[in-house]
């Protein structure tokens, strides 16, 4: 879970600073990396 939020972290950044709008960037990255957390358990 820590290393799929550190991913969306970091993408969400990525994202952020892409399109200017870092708190979006990184609401969209933690979304990502729960999701990836959650895929990575099965």
């Amino acid at each position: 879970m820590a290393f799929g939020m550190a991913i969306g972290v970091g993408v969400g950044a990525a994202i952020g600073t892409a399109l200017d709008d870092l708190p979006m960037g990184v609401a969209v990255g933690i979304a990502i990396g729960a999701a990836f957390g959650a895929w990575r358990r099965k």
